[in-house]
């Protein structure tokens, strides 16, 4: 069974940078939104919820967990280490966390795995969108442009060199040096690279890499989670790499302009991302990818990005702070994601995700 899903979203961004080598806690503005929460409804919490994962949502997990410590629920301490979807996968079908976080959907492989360790089918819920990016440091070059056959030549290996013609045809009015690229990708196991490699398998014919958390690269330097591509990137001049929006947003990394499907070139930006996901339907796993959209504002890499749960917790109270997280996060939490330049889910997918939550977590 399908049901709608996105619907037009006006969205802002951030108007301050904040370092995301650590992912930043909410500023003051940001925690503003708590005027507006809705009441705790009585509930008090007396425990720490641990959870561990990928890096795409951990600024904004951290900016809603410390919002719900300080204002919401102060008996209710939620610990969040940003490792990479890989080994938040991995921790999570080990049951040596409270919750795990990936940007890739669980595969069959691994929903099989916890099915037989734990007699029962995972549970994988949105919890917000976001765009990857190419950001890129190069100097006296402020607006690139990449097309198709230049991304998927930088990826590939077969473009090398910033005045490579291709990407001269590209930017004819910028200053491209002749200066190697030097292409940083993730070193450990990523939900970000899967949603990265997911387009470049659609968009490139020559890449032969597949798509998933962890892939053979054939070109470039690795770096650990997109805190360490961002900053790999900020300290070399001549480098480009992936990573999510508000890691380079937020540190004042140029990003580039990508050519989508229509032939158009799209600045990344939350609004752009917006229109992938309007009007796309999600299955009843809310596993939903869209490698290549279509729109002709549509950018071209964006994706959602999942919360791992138990269906069953030895504790009772656990089972109701991980609901009153995850309540409170979708339906209160939308200021943050905004401000942060993440996807706010609209919120008939939230009540769908929130009442999954209540139904199947116990």
């Amino acid at each position: 069974m399908l049901f709608a899903a996105f619907a037009a979203l006006a969205l802002g961004t951030a108007g301050c940078a904040t370092d995301t080598s650590e992912a930043p806690a909410p500023s003051e503005d940001a925690g503003a939104a708590g005027e507006t929460t809705s009441d705790s409804g009585g509930q008090e919490f007396d425990m720490t919820l641990n959870g561990a994962g990928a890096s795409f949502p951990a600024p904004l997990y951290q900016s809603w967990f410390s919002k719900i410590q300080q204002d919401v629920y102060p008996g209710l301490k939620i610990n969040y280490q940003s490792v990479g979807s890989g080994a938040g996968v991995e921790q999570y079908l080990a049951g040596t966390v409270d919750f795990g976080a990936s940007d890739a959907p669980l595969t069959d492989e691994e929903k099989s795995q916890f099915s037989s360790q734990y007699g029962a089918d995972p549970i994988q819920v949105p919890m917000t969108g976001g765009l990857v990016v190419f950001a890129y440091n190069l100097s006296g070059v402020d607006n690139l442009q990449l097309s198709r056959e230049d991304y998927c030549g930088i990826v590939s290996g077969d473009i090398t060199s910033w005045d490579d013609p291709a990407i001269v045809e590209a930017n004819p009015d910028a200053e491209l040096p002749s200066e190697p690229i030097n292409f940083v990708h993730r070193s450990d196991g990523s939900g970000t690279t899967f949603l990265f490699t997911n387009h470049i398998q659609a968009a490139c014919p020559n890449w032969t890499a597949g798509a998933a958390k962890t892939v053979d690269w054939p070109v470039g330097v690795g770096a650990k989670g997109n805190e360490g591509i961002a900053a790999q990137i900020q300290q070399t001049n001549g480098s480009i790499g992936y990573v999510e929006y508000t890691y380079a947003n937020e540190n004042n990394i140029s990003m580039a302009s990508l050519e989508n499907q229509a032939g158009n070139y799209i600045e990344p930006s939350p609004e752009a991302g917006a229109a992938v996901l309007e009007g796309q339907e999600i299955p009843d796993d809310f596993a939903l990818t869209v490698p290549d959209p279509e729109g002709d504002q549509a950018y071209p890499i964006v994706g959602l990005t999942w919360m791992l749960l138990y269906p069953e917790y030895d504790d009772p109270q656990k089972a109701e702070a991980i609901n009153a997280m995850v309540e409170w996060a979708l339906q209160e939490g939308d200021e943050q994601a905004t401000e942060l330049g993440y996807i706010p889910l609209t919120e008939g997918v939230q009540e769908s995700v929130v009442s999954t939550v209540k139904e199947q977590v116990k």
